[in-house]
This record gives C-alpha cells, sequence and structure tokens, in this order.
C-alpha cells in the first residue's frame, strides 16, 4: 500500500474519531503530494511520497525553533504536534550508532581521507539514507569522522 493511500485511509479513520488536527495535517500532507503529481503528470513513486513527508516534515521543525525564539509556547506545541503526526509515516530513524556504523562504510567505499571529500561520502550516504536520518546530522557526523 502506497503512503498516500494509507494517509487517506487515515484521514477518514481520524475523521470519524473527531481529531481535527491530524485530519488536517495529513490533508495538507496529501495535497502537496497530489500537487506533486500535478506537476510531474505521474503517479509518485514511495520515494517522493517520503520526500514530501521529508519536507512538510523539515518545515515543522524550523517553525517550531522559530516560535520558540519567539516565546510562543502555543503556537510550538501545536507544530510539535504535527511533527510527530508526520513522522509516524516516515521510514524508521537511525540510531546513532547504527549511523556511525553506515557512515564508516561510506567513508571506506569513498576512499576518503580529508575533509576534503565530505561531497564525495555524503553524495553516497544520502542516496542509502534518504528518509532515515536528517542530513543536517549525517553532514556533521561526516565532518567530524574526516577533520
Amino acid at each position: 500500500m502506497s503512503i498516500q493511500a494509507k494517509l487517506m485511509e487515515d484521514i477518514k479513520s481520524a475523521m470519524k474519531s473527531g481529531d481535527k488536527q491530524r485530519v488536517a495535517t495529513l490533508r495538507l500532507v496529501v495535497s502537496q503530494m497530489k500537487n506533486m503529481m500535478i506537476d510531474k503528470r505521474a503517479e509518485l513513486t514511495q520515494d517522493e511520497e517520503i520526500s514530501v513527508l521529508l519536507n512538510a516534515a523539515k518545515k515543522r521543525k524550523e517553525a517550531i525553533e522559530l516560535y520558540e525564539r519567539g516565546n510562543r509556547q502555543d503556537l510550538r506545541d501545536k507544530e510539535i504536534h504535527e511533527l510527530e503526526i508526520i513522522s509516524s509515516y516516515l521510514p524508521r530513524q537511525l540510531s546513532e550508532e547504527e549511523l556511525s556504523q553506515v557512515i564508516d562504510e561510506a567513508i571506506q567505499k569513498a576512499g576518503a581521507s580529508s575533509i576534503k571529500d565530505v561531497g564525495k561520502v555524503m553524495s553516497i550516504l544520502m542516496k542509502e539514507l534518504k528518509g532515515k536520518a536528517d542530513g543536517k546530522k549525517i553532514q556533521e557526523l561526516v565532518r567530524s569522522k574526516l577533520a
């Protein structure tokens, strides 16, 4: 079952249970997927669906930071709840330990030895870890290992 189909089912069940915030969040994500389908003029692959979810999650994380700086606890809490909903549809995130192991393997594959090789390692990792870890976190770990 595609992620989009799962989202539609979950919208129906959220409507029945009266969870308005879940319905609104899921509808927003589905509409973003539909817009991408219209632009592409074809069905979305699972990677593209995950990409839409990652984009939505990234926007929530950025909003949370801004609301924290602005002392808007009410809006921050709303964004956190939306982020939790969106994150439940993303693949399981790798632990720090698993991520470190994958990075070590990618460094060996790329033959990287200095900080100048970060780009080579990142290109390998981003294909392999799409949706399984945060890009900023990956880059920080790669930089620390190659420094």
